[in-house]
């Protein structure tokens, strides 16, 4: 047959996907190898430990490259997790297509089986889903519960089971000691102030009673402790996911949630009140994999964002309400929260904020560029006109007229701030920054909106539609000081806080020695922060470790011994599927294999792939055994690991790391599709001259073509 040239001949997208992908294996799974990257113009480095940097960092010139960077994109822009889990697995079912090529196989049968593989693996795969409330009742509880009872024996791939939480039963009871830690002060009183009473303690261990921290010198917040009920049933709702994109349902909103200062001033009444913010500080524990600096941010951000909503019952994250900010200089441990905006700005414009000294300030907000030459994006330019020069000046600088005038307006409204959203012409600053008026660029339009509802100001596009209408009141500006309440004086740039009377807005503030090592802090935070919202939207977890690629190889290679039954007996002609099926099945599931390998080597759980490759094989042998391969893996998900050899320490073993749902399938569902997309292009480049005859075969509309 004409396949049989294809295959004679090099797929060299394939090849060039799997370089591409193996530059990632060392970012899999929590304890990860990280790179260093070094610009060539500038020789300064950058640390990385992430998919995305790293492709920002490669030359992706080829056409291979640039559709994988559009996949670690699309997965960035929706989910901002599970890149690296998409990079390697797109490398590791490139190798395993081209040995499926070796072996004769039929490109329309690789494809088609490959598929229905998948599929059938994310449907397998949801019976392992925790509902996220019965993960916090859990953690938070500190009762003993007994144990759950063994599931009866079934099928290989088929389970009795009607609610797999009940398996997992937390059974540790880690006590949780009080804290007194330094919280970061401040000169205003009202929410900002109140929210140094509501952090919650970062070291409270995973498993363990719920601790809440007192601020320094606060002797009359005893610590809160309390106890959940039972887990609820599991749901099992079938997913949907489409090729590329899926559309996830809105969550509730938030809903309002009492307030923790009554909380902290006795016992509690009802510790289910207590157990909502706390249970969230341990739901991000098991989804940070490892990352504790920024499970301890997060968990002031949730006890400050539910004490704000002075109802109860919710205990979603808003996204839109946190910032980041970077401060070079200083300790990692002096990282923390802030209420309000906090920034970097010049020595001048310190001396500008030194200058106010608690007074209050008139804000301006500009949703766009304060430049001379912006112009709105829906802008149109008159036609057949031919522009020489826009603003004639002959007797001065160009734009020396339009400095003056922007400035007489601001001063003319008595503005003090300016928050602009975009880039600030650098001359318009040092005479605003003359004049005290401090002006700050390239603002996120989150918190253009946050200060427009606190101070009542609303944003324009030009100055020329500013009114007195549009100017806010209310805001306040000081020095952002550290932990121990001093100022930080870092040379060229200083953190500023900016903040307004009852604004939702939150500024975690990033701190480091190494320069480095900064955009590295930033993405594991948002990484872990967009983790928690996507874990309280689905409202479900996956176990982590392995748990759910151990079952997709258990399904997959009892698929393989099966006889054909599925839509692709269906669709592919009888012969070709009885001679290639098992070869296509088993080359999808040693991409799984390799995956539990090298996540196993990277935990150092084993010390080489091969060692680690018969330590899967022994789970397997186990989990075949059992009858029932999810009650098997949720048991020893239980019990500390997946892939733990049992003889790892207490703290290690007890340690639970959960994964995203969504996020994980649309990132296999990603990096299969890319792969498909690559061997059927190459097959159709491969061919040449004898092309037609493929397409005039019976099984040419199995081709995908650009």
């Amino acid at each position: 047959m004409a396949f049989r040239d294809v295959n004679a001949r090099r797929h060299i997208g394939l090849q060039q996907l799997s370089a591409l992908a193996s530059t990632g294996r060392t970012f899999l799974g929590p304890v990860k190898s990280h790179k260093f990257i070094v610009d060539e113009i500038t020789k300064q480095s950058t640390l990385i430990c992430s998919a995305v940097r790293l492709l920002e960092s490669l030359d992706l010139t080829s056409a291979v490259g640039q559709l994988l960077n559009e996949s670690i994109q699309a997965q960035k822009k929706e989910f901002k997790t599970g890149m690296s889990t998409l990079l390697f697995l797109v490398g590791a079912w490139s190798s395993a297509v081209v040995e499926c090529l070796q072996q004769n196989v039929p490109v329309p049968a690789i494809v088609s089986v490959m598929s229905e593989g998948l599929n059938s693996c994310c449907e397998r795969v949801q019976c392992l889903q925790i509902p996220t409330h019965d993960v916090k009742k859990e953690l938070c509880s500190s009762r003993v519960r007994p144990k759950a009872s063994e599931s009866k024996t079934g099928q290989a791939g088929h389970d009795a089971l009607t609610n797999p939480w009940d398996l997992l039963c937390f059974q540790r009871d880690i006590s949780a000691t009080e804290e007194v830690i330094p919280i970061n002060s401040c000169s205003h009183q009202g929410d900002d102030c109140n929210f140094n009473k509501l952090l919650v303690s970062p070291l409270a261990g995973f498993g363990s009673v719920a601790s809440f921290v007192k601020a320094a010198g606060d002797k009359s917040s005893p610590a809160l402790s309390g106890s959940a009920g039972t887990a609820s049933s599991c749901i099992t709702r079938k997913l949907t996911h489409s090729r590329h994109f899926s559309t996830l349902g809105k969550g509730p909103s938030a809903s309002q949630q009492g307030s923790f200062q009554g909380h902290l001033s006795g016992p509690p009444a009802d510790p289910a009140d207590v157990c909502g913010c706390c249970g969230l500080g341990h739901l991000a524990v098991a989804l940070s994999h490892g990352n504790q600096s920024s499970v301890k941010l997060l968990q002031s951000i949730a006890a400050y964002q539910q004490e704000r909503a002075e109802g109860s019952g919710n205990s979603q994250i808003n996204i839109a309400e946190i910032v980041t900010c970077c401060v070079l200089g200083l300790p990692e441990s002096y990282s923390c929260v802030s209420p309000g905006f906090v920034t970097l700005v010049s020595p001048e414009q310190a001396s500008v904020i030194k200058h106010f000294a608690d007074k209050p300030l008139r804000v301006l907000l500009m949703d766009g560029d304060l430049t001379e030459g912006f112009r709105h994006l829906g802008f149109n330019r008159p036609p057949n006109v031919r522009t020489i020069l826009e603003h004639p000046n002959p007797q001065g600088r160009a734009g020396d007229a339009w400095l003056s005038r922007t400035l007489d307006i601001l001063m003319s409204f008595e503005v003090n701030l300016v928050l602009v959203k975009g880039n600030v012409c650098k001359n318009l600053m040092e005479r605003c920054t003359a004049s005290r008026i401090l002006v700050v660029g390239c603002v996120a339009r989150d918190v253009l909106r946050a200060f427009g509802a606190a101070t009542g100001a609303r944003a324009v596009t030009y100055l020329s539609q500013l009114n007195a209408a549009s100017v806010g009141s209310g805001a306040w500006a000081e020095l952002w000081k550290s932990s121990d309440g001093r100022a930080v004086d870092l040379g060229e740039l200083l953190p500023a806080r900016i903040s307004a009377g009852g604004i939702a807005l939150l500024t975690a503030v990033l701190t480091t020695a190494l320069p480095c090592k900064a955009q590295l802090l930033e993405d594991q935070f948002w990484t872990l922060l967009y983790r928690l919202h996507h874990a309280l939207k689905d409202g479900k977890v996956f176990p982590g470790g392995g748990a759910v690629e151990l079952l997709c190889l258990s399904h997959i290679q009892a698929l393989a011994g099966r006889p054909g039954s599925d839509r692709a007996a269906r669709e592919l002609p009888s012969p070709w599927l009885a001679e290639h099926k098992p070869i296509v099945l088993q080359a999808l599931a040693s991409g799984w294999r390799r995956y539990l390998a090298v996540l196993l080597r990277n935990t150092a759980r084993a010390g080489s792939e091969l060692e680690a490759g018969a330590s899967v094989d022994r789970h397997l042998q186990k989990a075949a055994a059992c009858g029932s391969p999810s009650a098997y893996i949720l048991e020893q998900f239980r019990r500390g690991g997946v892939l733990g050899s049992g003889s790892e320490p207490e703290q290690v073993t007890g340690l639970r790391v959960c994964d995203n749902v969504a996020a994980k399938t649309e990132a296999w569902r990603r990096a299969l599709d890319l792969v498909l997309l690559v061997l059927q292009t190459d097959a159709e480049i491969v061919t040449g001259p004898r092309g037609h005859q493929i397409l005039n075969s019976p099984v040419s509309s199995e081709f995908m073509f650009l």
